[in-house]
């Protein structure tokens, strides 16, 4: 009985040490990455993940409304580029090419494709000027609808914006036989 109770100390002392070393070892090979870099990666993430509705949509879905009172799957994709555009130049101090309501307003957003090439547009007009940010201006007051933020604080809202009207395509997609993508939260 006491080889059997040494044998387990000796094993639980070797796997803690094991463990131990393990953890150590990858807590010291892991980087410390800043805040510019973090958002940049987090807006990297969510226009592939848009992007990957949008490649799961047809054109029939791109002009799809549940009800008439809602927008379509294709106006809730440039209501996001929109506000990318809008929110995104708030935050970062750049002008917005676009004019607020100008794309979900136009009849030129059709198709898949049209719908697909103005919102990655927009997605990368945010990953450009958030790259052009660093902690010190990331800090700065900015005014989104008369209220005051920090630049970074207005890029979690457009980014929250984002989230949340692709996550009400999901819906879209659904009623119409489709599956949509896996969450890319990482």
């Amino acid at each position: 009985m006491k080889k059997q109770k040494n044998l387990f100390l000796s094993v639980g002392l070797t796997g803690v040490t094991v463990m131990l070393f393990a953890f150590g070892s990858i807590d010291r090979k892991v980087e410390t990455v800043g805040k510019t870099d973090q958002i940049v990666a987090d807006w990297e993430r969510a226009k592939a993940y848009t992007l990957e509705y949008l490649n799961a949509s047809t054109d029939e879905v791109i002009n799809f409304k549940p009800t008439t009172e809602m927008r379509s799957f294709g106006q809730q994709m440039l209501h996001i580029a929109e506000a990318n555009y809008g929110l995104g130049a708030a935050a970062s101090g750049k002008t917005s090419p676009v004019a607020f309501g100008s794309l979900e307003k136009s009849d030129q957003y059709k198709t898949k494709a049209s719908v697909t090439k103005v919102v990655m547009e927009s997605y990368d007009f945010v990953i450009a000027a958030a790259k052009e940010l660093n902690d010190e201006k990331l800090s700065e007051p900015v005014k989104v609808f008369n209220f005051d933020m920090t630049r970074e604080l207005a890029l979690g809202k457009v980014f929250e914006h984002q989230t949340h009207h692709r996550g009400q395509t999901t819906v879209y997609l659904r009623l119409k036989g489709i599956t949509p993508p896996n969450e890319k939260l990482f």
